[in-house]
C-alpha cells in the first residue's frame, strides 16, 4: 500500500488527511489529475470530464473457461489502468442454453481471479421492454422487417451466398414480402423473427487491436435477425440497445465477434445513436491444439474445474499473464499486480494456444 497526502480546504483552513491507497486507487488518482491537467493545463478541485466506461458481459449459457478468464482479465486491466468505470451485464437473453446457476458461478469465479467492477449485475432477461421498443422503431422506420425462413430454410436455399467461416447469407426471401409482421404472421401461420434491412455500401471502423476494419454488411453477412420468432432481442439488437443506454464506450472482447462490429454499428445508426458508438478492441482467441476456439473437447478448462482441483488462483493468473505478453510474472501474483506491467501492444497477435502442457502445469504441486 502506499501513502498519499489529501489536502482538504474547509473554511479558512486547510487540513492534511494521511490515506493509505491501493494500487487501483492510485491508478484511479493519477488518471483523474491527468485528466485534469489535459482539460485546464494545471489541477483543478472540480473534474467534469466524462468518465469512459465498459462492460463486464458474461453469458451464463455456460461456466466461464480460461479463454474467457483472459479476455475479462485484459479488459479489467485496461480499465483499470485508465480510470475507466466498469460495468457488470449478465447476458442470459437465450433461454433454452442458459445453466442453472451459472451466472452466479461466473460472479463467483471473476471475484475469485480479482476481477471486480463499479455498477451491476445487470440482467438483460430484465430489460425485454427497451429492446422490444427498439425492434418496433426499426419496423415502423423501415428499416426491419418479418421473417418466416427458418435456419434451415436459409442453409438451404441454392442462391445464398455463404460468409467466409462457411455460414450462409440470408437471401432476402421474405424482404418486402409482407406489409407488416403480423400479416406475417396471418399469411403464413408460421412464427415470424425480425430481421434488420442491411443497406448497401461498407461499414469501416478502427480497431484499437486488431486495426482497420471494412465490411461489406449486405454482401457479407446479409439482413441479419434482431428478434427471435418467440419475441426474445437478439444478441446484436440488445448489445446495442444496453451499451448506448449504460454510456458503454469501450467494448473489449474476442475476434470471434469481429463481424458483429458493423452490423451493430448499423443498427447504432438506425436508431439514432450514432453519436454513442464505442471503440472496440478484438483480441485473438485462446484455442486449443486443433486451432479451434477453446471448448469441451479440449478437455475440463472451467476454472471451477482448477478450483476443484485445489490450483491456486495466482498460477491461473501467472497463466494468463503469460497469455498477455508478461513472462516477468512473480509467484503468488493478484490480478493487480499486473496492473504496472500489462500493455495491450504486448499481447501476442495470433490465437492463443492452450497446450496440455499448460494444463499440466496448472495442476502441479
Amino acid at each position: 500500500m502506499s501513502a498519499c497526502v489529501i489536502y482538504i480546504k474547509a473554511g479558512e483552513g486547510t487540513r492534511t488527511l494521511n490515506v493509505k491507497l491501493g494500487k487501483l486507487a492510485l491508478y484511479q488518482l493519477s488518471y483523474a489529475r491527468e485528466q485534469r491537467k489535459q482539460a485546464y493545463g494545471r489541477p483543478k478541485r472540480v473534474s467534469t470530464f466524462t468518465m469512459p466506461t465498459t462492460r463486464l458481459a458474461p453469458s451464463p449459457t455456460g461456466a466461464l473457461h480460461l479463454g474467457n478468464a483472459r479476455t475479462f482479465l485484459v479488459n479489467w486491466l485496461i480499465a483499470r489502468q485508465k480510470g475507466w468505470k466498469i460495468i457488470l451485464r449478465i447476458e442470459d437473453l437465450d433461454g433454452p442454453r442458459i445453466k442453472q446457476g451459472a451466472a452466479a458461478q461466473a460472479l463467483e469465479d471473476l471475484k475469485w481471479l480479482g476481477i471486480d467492477w463499479d455498477e451491476g449485475p445487470i440482467y438483460q432477461s430484465m430489460r425485454s421492454e427497451k429492446y422490444a421498443a427498439a425492434v418496433r422503431s426499426l419496423i415502423d422506420a423501415g428499416l426491419a422487417y418479418g421473417c418466416v425462413c427458418s435456419r434451415k430454410e436459409v442453409e438451404a436455399a441454392s442462391s445464398a451466398p455463404h460468409a467466409e467461416d462457411g455460414s450462409a447469407v440470408y437471401p432476402g426471401v421474405c424482404r418486402g414480402r409482407f406489409a407488416s409482421p403480423e400479416q406475417a404472421a396471418v399469411l403464413t401461420g408460421k412464427p415470424v423473427a425480425i430481421r434488420f434491412e442491411a443497406p448497401t455500401g461498407k461499414v469501416a471502423f478502427d480497431d484499437l487491436f486488431a486495426g482497420r476494419q471494412e465490411f461489406d454488411v449486405a454482401r457479407d453477412l446479409g439482413d441479419f435477425v434482431i428478434a427471435k420468432a418467440d419475441g426474445t432481442a437478439a444478441y446484436q439488437l440488445a448489445v446495442v440497445v444496453d451499451d448506448a443506454e449504460m454510456g458503454i464506450t469501450h467494448i473489449v472482447r474476442g475476434d470471434d465477434l469481429l463481424d458483429s462490429t458493423p452490423r451493430q454499428i448499423m443498427l447504432y445508426r438506425a436508431l439514432g445513436l450514432a453519436d454513442r458508438i464505442p471503440k472496440y478492441c478484438h483480441l485473438p482467441l485462446v484455442v486449443g491444439t486443433d486451432g479451434r476456439r477453446l471448448a469441451k473437447r479440449h478437455g475440463d478448462t472451467r476454472l471451477g474445474y482448477y478450483r476443484e482441483q485445489g490450483v491456486e488462483v495466482s498460477r491461473i493468473l501467472h497463466l494468463l499473464a503469460r497469455w498477455c505478453g508478461i513472462e516477468s510474472a512473480a509467484p503468488g501474483i493478484c490480478a493487480a499486480d499486473l496492473l504496472d506491467s500489462f500493455a495491450l501492444d504486448r499481447i501476442p497477435r495470433g490465437p492463443i494456444v492452450f497446450t496440455d502442457s499448460d494444463d499440466s502445469w496448472l495442476r502441479s504441486r
